[in-house]
């Protein structure tokens, strides 16, 4: 690991145990839930939280650029937006799972990026409920708890367990096949958390289409493909890029012996 992202690897791990503690002070406590869409729910941990790392990010590193869950983008003073990709900028994700949050379900997580140059270079997801910190740098190992951490050990597609959630045409079929094929899916309600898991083999893989943006994945990425996971997005290609914006992402994630069984299974129809 290079002296400079062990220095940011150390920060953003005291902003996501600060975000996590506002998390869990509220934790079954809540006093206000605002529909966020259809679908999606926000609340007062999520803001909380939010405001506790831009706060901290903009006092220790007043020049970088935040892309975040609830406020968005706040573009860098040297280099400009975020979408750009240059520069340094952290992508923020106050809490992950907020439905499961809102609704006593313990499965949700604080994430912390930092992107440098287009790139994740620094990764960390913590499950407070868990008492759980996932980390990783581009140049360094994956750890849990400071512990070292490696994908699963399964080659073969029929012995694994897959976190998915698919989406779009030929869904039904797509999401068939993968059933048929693994020994079982699961859909956990943390995109970011289901993603870190496949950094310690918890899952041996995940695929999603849809419902993610780039404070979903950018530090669960980053430690899944520090652990040993190829990581692509469903067609294949590269995961990351900050030019899609507020584009959904689609991300697929394994052992690279099960990768291509997988991609063949969940690539979106043409």
């Amino acid at each position: 690991m290079r002296a400079s992202e062990a220095d940011d690897l150390a920060f953003a791990l005291t902003l996501a145990d600060e975000a996590g503690r506002l998390v869990m002070d509220r934790y079954e406590r809540l006093e206000r839930i605002r529909h966020k869409s259809p679908k999606d729910v926000v609340t007062e941990a999520d803001h909380l939280s939010e405001e506790s790392m831009i706060g901290a990010i903009r006092a220790r590193h007043p020049d970088d650029g935040i892309l975040a869950e609830e406020s968005g983008e706040h573009a860098a003073a040297t280099t400009g937006p975020v979408t750009g990709g240059r520069g340094r900028s952290w992508v923020l994700d106050p809490l992950d799972g907020t439905v499961n949050y809102a609704n006593g379900i313990p499965f949700f997580c604080v994430s912390v990026a930092l992107v440098v140059d287009g790139s994740p270079s620094v990764g960390v997801i913590h499950d407070p409920a868990r008492g759980e910190v996932f980390a990783a740098t581009a140049h360094g190992p994956a750890t849990m708890n400071g512990r070292r951490i490696r994908v699963g050990e399964k080659d073969r597609l029929s012995d694994c367990v897959v976190a998915l959630a698919l989406s779009g045409r030929t869904v039904t079929s797509r999401v068939g096949a993968v059933r048929r094929a693994a020994r079982a899916t699961r859909s956990m309600g943390s995109s970011a958390l289901s993603l870190a898991y496949v950094a310690n083999g918890r899952f041996d893989a995940f695929a999603q289409q849809s419902g993610q943006w780039a404070w979903d994945v950018a530090a669960a990425g980053l430690i899944a493909g520090r652990a040993g996971a190829l990581v692509t997005d469903l067609e294949g290609g590269p995961w990351f890029d900050l030019a899609r914006g507020a584009r959904s992402w689609g991300v697929l994630a394994a052992r690279p012996a099960v990768h291509r069984p997988l991609l063949d299974l969940v690539r979106p129809a043409r």
